[in-house]
């Protein structure tokens, strides 16, 4: 079980890392299946930085189990509300490869496009699950960068100015980033709307892994317009710390989508 504090602490900053919610058995399985993706498809030899395996979870036990044999599912669902969650169809395993000197300037949400598009709001999603398969305990080791509180500057944003804005680079004000430190096995639980980028891998020689699960909620896609503008929509145990919602039949409620 998640915490009051840490309840808090999501509804404030927009994440949370939980330790060591993935152990033992289920996490060297997933480490190996890890191995097997990367030995039969491996990087460019002069790749660096960022690079992505997409998977269907039903093919791939061994990647699902950290999600669904161990706490994390559960506590996803302790801030979306019991049965309210679909389990993803899809796994990301992310590699950052050194040596990566780079240092993000601003964040983005997840979206296909980085400037607005006429087109239906798409690609939303409830929360992102993040398994952490390699130590990174110190900073510029291919760390993800956040920008903690963005969920709610963002959701501020599209109700002033619409959700038809809907983008991966919504031009808002920022704070200061920070990088997230932690020990394979934790679990980082992060909102949608949470600003957040690749880091460099510079400082270390080791190549960064983790494994990402989109989740959304199961009514998620019938509201993505209003869950731009009220960031506790697919929240119900957090809806008390939701900013005023739009108003029924606006036109930012209505959006495009």
């Amino acid at each position: 079980m998640l915490s009051d504090e840490q309840v808090d602490e999501f509804a404030e900053r927009g994440f949370i890392l939980v330790p060591q919610v993935v152990r033992g058995d289920v996490l060297a399985e997933a480490a190996g299946r890890i191995d097997e993706v990367v030995a039969a498809d491996p990087p460019g030899a002069d790749k660096r930085g960022n690079h992505f395996y997409f998977l269907p979870t039903k093919d791939e036990p061994a990647l699902r189990a950290p999600l669904t044999r161990t706490p994390a599912f559960g506590l996803a669902e302790q801030l979306a509300g019991t049965g309210t969650l679909k389990y993803p169809w899809q796994a990301q395993i992310a590699l950052n490869i050194p040596p990566f000197p780079h240092r993000p300037g601003i964040p983005h949400i997840d979206a296909a496009s980085p400037e607005p598009t006429d087109e239906p709001i798409s690609g939303t999603f409830t929360l992102l699950a993040g398994i952490l398969m390699t130590d990174q305990l110190s900073e510029n080791s291919g760390n993800l960068w956040v920008w903690p509180g963005t969920h709610l500057t963002h959701a501020a944003y599209f109700r002033d100015h619409g959700p038809h804005l809907h983008c991966a680079y919504p031009p808002i004000d920022l704070p200061e980033p920070e990088q997230i430190k932690g020990r394979a096995g934790d679990l980082l639980l992060a909102h949608y709307l949470l600003g957040h980028n690749i880091g460099g891998n510079y400082e270390s020689e080791r190549t960064r892994r983790a494994l990402y699960f989109r989740i959304s909620a199961r009514d998620h896609d019938s509201h993505r317009a209003m869950f731009l503008q009220d960031p506790w929509l697919d929240y119900a145990p957090l809806r008390h710390a939701s900013a005023p919602s739009p108003t029924e039949g606006s036109p930012a409620a209505d959006g495009h989508g």
